[in-house]
């Protein structure tokens, strides 16, 4: 077992990756850029070291000073979070040339599986149904021309190395293929440094619905049910619930077994989510690998009663895994909000200045987990989220009652600093996704119903 972890990330994620080791008697190294100095947050690591600017291109995503940072305060491993280098298969062979255990899969695998177009080939030899789309990335505008043509528009264009939503496009008609096509691949090369792109149908009222899967290097493989991750906006996730709801118990089996095997069958460790997108039919399409843990995780946490954190440190040092899969028992529901530093009325622009008042939600079965506090300072160098909240119940409705209890009494102000609390409130009172017939075009509703009622109000 390591007996000291550097978390190679910063926020909510580290905190809570810091709180697994200290659990296991593991010492934590902690990093933090010049922007996230203050001590309330530092305290939580065992040591801490200094890794640059604000900029997180010459801070959390510089390998130097991550791995120098390692090497220096003697860390046995990293834990890369989500997000900056979790996902980056050439930081994996640095830490492997430095003698250093990566917290995650190993580098051809991520870049296997971590490549969309790469990966869609695969799960497809593996047996995974594919929504109608180019396997491979398309090399230019007439080949993409071609395809729309093939299977059907609307088409929607994403990028073959892109992630957390981004780099994706949606083209309803041939006069505008060429045109974002381009833009699509321009788009790539500036926010992942790899301009491929492929494309795929889209589906005008799809659910996405994914499958936690963990596994150990001894050949070892468990799913811990589904998620329901539809409430989204510009394809990033607000709300996420576990297990999927509306979903029938044959379908959920047959994407979950089927996400195990194929796992298994490419060999990879650690934990990754299967995602898919269904259709109006339940017909459920292979979309994409997460090689890292996810946002959502403590979702599968309130429902299974397994730390994923725990398991992904412990597979990553060799160990066989704890569960087996007649050990994973689902029970009731838990649903977990993004509370992002956002203005919704804004189309959700970033906001940012310092917390003068943050009381977060308690009460039965309330997660909260975050790294700010009153004072804290919500930078614009970072992602927007402030906290996670997740509630657990019996049943749907009362996960839902109780998510807005929580939400409800959640207070963060500050000057100039909005939230999603009230929208996301809109959210679980809308009538479609409290009988769960949502699909990923919720937010657009909602956001436009609140646009309207606004207008005729004045």
């Amino acid at each position: 077992m390591f007996t000291k972890v550097l978390i190679a990330n910063r926020g909510e994620i580290a905190l809570r990756v810091a709180r697994t080791c200290r659990e296991l008697g593991i010492a934590t190294v902690g990093v933090y850029s010049t922007a996230d100095r203050d001590p309330r947050v530092l305290r939580h690591f065992d040591e801490v070291v200094h890794i640059g600017p604000a900029q997180s291109k010459r801070s959390y995503q510089s390998t130097p000073a991550i791995i120098e940072a390692a090497l220096q305060t003697g860390a046995q491993a990293i834990h890369p979070g989500y997000g900056f280098l979790s996902e980056d298969a050439d930081f994996v062979e640095v830490c492997d040339e430095a003698g250093l255990v990566f917290i995650g899969p190993r580098p051809a695998q991520m870049s296997a599986l971590g490549d969309k177009a790469s990966a869609r080939r695969i799960m497809s030899e593996a047996g995974l149904p594919l929504l109608p789309g180019s396997v491979e990335p398309s090399p230019d505008a007439a080949h993409a021309l071609a395809t729309a043509q093939r299977i059907g528009y609307p088409v929607i264009i994403k990028a073959s190395a892109g992630g957390g939503g981004k780099g994706m496009a949606v083209v309803r008609g041939p006069e505008d293929l060429e045109k974002t096509f381009l833009q699509a691949k321009t788009v790539a090369a500036s926010l992942f440094g790899d301009e491929r792109v492929y494309l795929e149908r889209y589906l005008e009222r799809a659910r996405h619905v994914e499958v936690q899967v963990l596994c150990d290097s001894h050949g070892n493989g468990v799913h811990l049910g589904t998620r329901d991750c539809s409430v989204q906006r510009r394809h990033q996730k607000l709300i996420e619930e576990g297990p999927a709801p509306a979903l029938s118990p044959a379908n959920a089996e047959d994407m979950a077994t089927s996400a195990v095997l194929a796992a298994l069958k490419v060999g990879y460790v650690g934990v990754c989510t299967f995602e898919f997108l269904l259709d109006e039919r339940e017909n459920h399409y292979f979309m994409e690998i997460n090689t890292r843990i996810q946002v959502e995780h403590p979702v599968t946490e309130m429902i299974t009663g397994v730390d994923l954190v725990r398991e992904q440190i412990l597979v990553a040092a060799g160990r066989k895994l704890a569960v087996s899969q007649e050990d994973i028992r689902l029970s009731g529901v838990a649903v977990e909000c993004r509370v992002n530093g956002e203005d919704p009325d804004r189309d959700f622009v970033p906001t940012a200045g310092v917390l003068e008042r943050f009381d977060p939600p308690g009460g039965p079965f309330t997660r909260v987990d975050t790294h700010a506090f009153t004072g804290y300072v919500l930078s614009p160098h970072y992602d927007s989220m402030v906290a996670k909240v997740i509630v657990w119940a019996p049943d749907r409705d009362q996960a839902l009652n109780r998510m807005d209890r929580a939400l409800a009494e959640f207070t963060v102000d500050g000057p100039g600093v909005k939230t999603t609390v009230p929208f996301l409130r809109r959210v679980l009172a809308d009538r479609e996704f409290r009988a769960a017939g949502h699909s990923t075009g919720l937010v657009d509703r909602v956001q436009a119903e609140g646009n309207r009622a606004e207008r005729q109000a004045k």
